[in-house]
């Protein structure tokens, strides 16, 4: 997720099949694409500089997201050119057997307003 755009990866549960997208950074743009996929539907990025605000919109929807942790995920083996294409395709399936490490989430009432960083 960047200020200008944000790669998407979806793995159809049922056919395997891989779907990609840019959206737009708005957490309600993601928000809504990520509802009209059919259900049930999980989602995960990386923790990073955007902060949690897209995990707690997410959250408020009811749309169930794993913030990962950068320095647990596997990396795939070979691949030396970092994409943010590639890693919302590698995100997407380390997502479906529930092998993402999961930083944990700061309430807003630490002192980290809605939206912003991890740090309170």
């Amino acid at each position: 997720m960047h200020a200008r755009s944000v790669a998407a990866a979806a793995i159809d549960g049922v056919t395997g099949e891989l779907f990609q997208s840019k959206l737009t950074p708005s957490h309600e743009h993601v928000v809504s694409r990520v509802q009209a996929l059919p259900g049930p539907v999980a989602v995960t990025y990386e923790a990073g500089p955007t902060g949690f605000g897209l995990y707690r919109h997410l959250a408020a929807a009811g749309i169930r997201c794993e913030v990962a942790a950068p320095s647990k995920l596997q990396k795939p083996s070979g691949d030396r050119v970092k994409t943010d294409a590639k890693d919302a395709i590698h995100l997407a399936r380390l997502l479906r057997p529930d092998e993402v490490t999961s930083v944990a989430i700061p309430s807003v009432d630490r002192g980290g307003r809605p939206g912003s960083g991890p740090c309170p």
